[in-house]
This record gives C-alpha cells, sequence and structure tokens, in this order.
C-alpha cells in the first residue's frame, strides 16, 4: 500500500465515527514490512495529487514507518515548479509501501490489516 493510498482511507463508514481520518499505521515486526521500490517519476501527476495530499497526515505515516527523512514538513511555495520539491514528494507518495501491517480507526481504536500491501477495509456488518 503506497502512502499516496493511506492518505485518502478513513474509517467513517464505521458506527459511531465522524472522521476517521487520519488512520494510524503500524507495521508488523516481521523483516520486510516496510518497502522502497523505485517508480518513475512523473512531475506533472506528482504535482496534481499534492493539492489532494493531507501533508501533516502524510508526514505522520511517513515518521510511523521510520521514513520521515527528507520529508519536507510542509508543502512550499510554488511546488508546481519546484523538481527538488516534487522528487521528495514522489518519494515518499509513490514509493515507500507498507507490505504488512495495520491501519487503526484514530477514533474507535479497530484495526485493518494489510496484507501483501492490500488494505482490507471491509467493517464488520455489525460495524456499519
Amino acid at each position: 500500500m503506497k502512502l499516496l493510498t493511506h492518505n485518502i482511507l478513513t474509517s467513517k463508514c464505521l458506527k459511531g465515527v465522524t472522521v476517521g481520518y487520519p488512520l494510524g499505521i503500524v507495521c508488523h515486526t516481521q523483516a520486510k514490512e516496510v518497502k522502497v521500490n523505485e517508480v518513475e517519476f512523473n512531475p506533472e501527476f506528482i504535482s496534481r495529487m499534492i493539492q489532494k495530499v493531507d501533508w501533516p497526515a502524510l508526514c505522520k505515516a511517513a515518521e510511523n514507518l521510520g521514513h520521515s527523512d527528507d520529508l519536507p514538513p510542509a508543502v512550499v511555495d510554488d511546488y508546481e515548479n519546484n523538481e527538488e520539491f516534487l522528487k521528495k514528494a514522489h518519494h515518499f507518495l509513490m514509493e515507500i509501501e507498507v507490505i504488512n501491517g495495520d491501519l487503526i480507526c484514530p477514533e474507535t481504536g479497530r484495526k485493518f490489516p494489510v496484507t501483501d500491501g492490500i488494505p482490507n477495509m471491509l467493517a464488520n456488518e455489525d460495524e456499519v
């Protein structure tokens, strides 16, 4: 699961949850639960995605995974024309992947497993 995906997921569908965002992120103690894969840099795509990303949530997720080095604490002005910033954003959004772990609802503590890079956000019948 890429951090871009994590940034848009919510547990708002659960009973009693009003916001459900951002989901906490925890990796299991197995080796290789987080992977960094090189992905072709597309500055236009990243530039369009920056306006949709909750930057503080991205920073927190990267920090929880131990990958917050070089992540700017805030979106820079004129980011569309700042290739260095776009490359850093690309790295964090597209290249860091959670392979195995849990996403945690910030309001209920309900865990959603991430297995082989796929988040399972299915709620039980009694939770909706």
